[in-house]
């Protein structure tokens, strides 16, 4: 490995606290101090010389759009589950205008492996839904929807029931 005299040292730390990458510090040493070294090299003699190489902020994820296409409508198609009649019954949170009902679609939509329906003790219906990657969303009625925090518990162990029951 080369080594450095002290303005090489003193150009390099100065590089790295401009913000400079491990490459652009390998490719200014190569083209200003005539010095080639490899991406290994390079990140040997930062670790050598104790130089901190700036993270890059991270860009954050995209947010999902509010609105996502709609199942077509033979997808959306709402059968009650075959298997209803082994599950728990779902219990009906106090203050409500009724149970909890959760059904699961015939034909899911594209992209996702099942899918299906909820509605809430407040009468509100949601789509839920488990895509390949075994990632599960919601869909509510209107944009933020929380449904009845008494309802959440039965509407785990509700659609635990049913996706057992169909081998997820």
């Amino acid at each position: 490995m080369a080594s450095l005299n002290p303005q090489q040292r003193q150009l390099v730390e100065q590089w790295a606290a401009e913000g400079a990458t491990l490459n652009q510090i390998q490719d200014r040493l190569r083209t200003e101090c005539s010095i080639t070294l490899t991406y290994m090299e390079t990140r040997l003699l930062i670790m050598e010389l104790g130089v901190k190489i700036q993270d890059k902020p991270r860009e954050a994820p995209p947010t999902p759009p509010e609105e996502q296409p709609q199942p077509s409508p033979a997808a959306d198609v709402e059968v009650e589950d075959d298997f209803a009649d082994m599950a728990e019954p779902a219990d009906a949170a106090p203050g409500g205008t009724g149970g909890l009902k959760v059904t699961v679609d015939e034909v899911p939509p594209p992209g996702a492996l099942v899918s299906g329906k909820a509605t809430f003790s407040d009468g509100n219906t949601i789509q839920w839904f488990m895509d390949q990657m075994g990632r599960f969303g919601l869909r509510g009625p209107t944009p933020g929807y929380q449904p009845p925090p008494a309802d959440i518990p039965a509407f785990q162990r509700e659609l635990d029931t049913l996706l057992s029951v169909r081998g997820f």
